[in-house]
């Protein structure tokens, strides 16, 4: 397990084990891939990330992940793998996320991608390109820099 700061200064345990954590996720992050290219979102207030959002009462977290990534992007996912989990300890609470890959089969144009711009593919290195202004602070943040190493390890592994 890793533990560092955040953006904000919280800390942050980052985990690619199974059942590291008491507590049940009640949100998702899902790294997604289209043909090669990463799946992200333009959110309207912070800028270019990977979907993801809250679990609603009764989802799993697979349902949950599936239709953030939908909703946020028109993709639909052909394949998600469960691949960690991080909790976050700010001031308030401490909450955890789960982390998903995903390839996605599929992108549907819609008309309303609620508190998004709609899909943005990206063909190029992330873990550089990610710093770039354009981008959410989220993105910026080690969880995204490790889930992407992590994510590039299983795709070599499937070449």
């Amino acid at each position: 397990m890793e533990e560092f700061k955040d953006f904000n200064g919280n800390t942050v345990r980052l985990s690619f084990k199974p059942n590291t954590f008491i507590k049940l996720a009640k949100h998702v992050l899902v790294i997604c891939e289209y043909n090669g290219q990463w799946v992200l979102t333009n959110h309207k207030k912070r800028g270019l990330e990977f979907p993801g959002g809250k679990v609603e009462a009764d989802e799993t977290l697979e349902a949950a992940a599936k239709r953030e990534v939908y909703e946020e992007t028109g993709a639909v996912i052909r394949s998600l793998d469960h691949i960690g989990d991080y909790e976050v300890l700010d001031k308030n609470n401490i909450f955890i996320k789960a982390i998903f890959y995903g390839k996605v089969e599929r992108i549907v144009p819609k008309e309303n991608y609620l508190e998004t711009d709609g899909p943005v593919l990206i063909g190029e290195d992330l873990l550089e390109k990610r710093l770039d202004s354009q981008y959410s602070f989220i993105m910026k943040d080690r969880v995204i820099e490790e889930s992407l190493k992590y994510v590039n390890g299983i795709r070599k592994q499937n070449l």
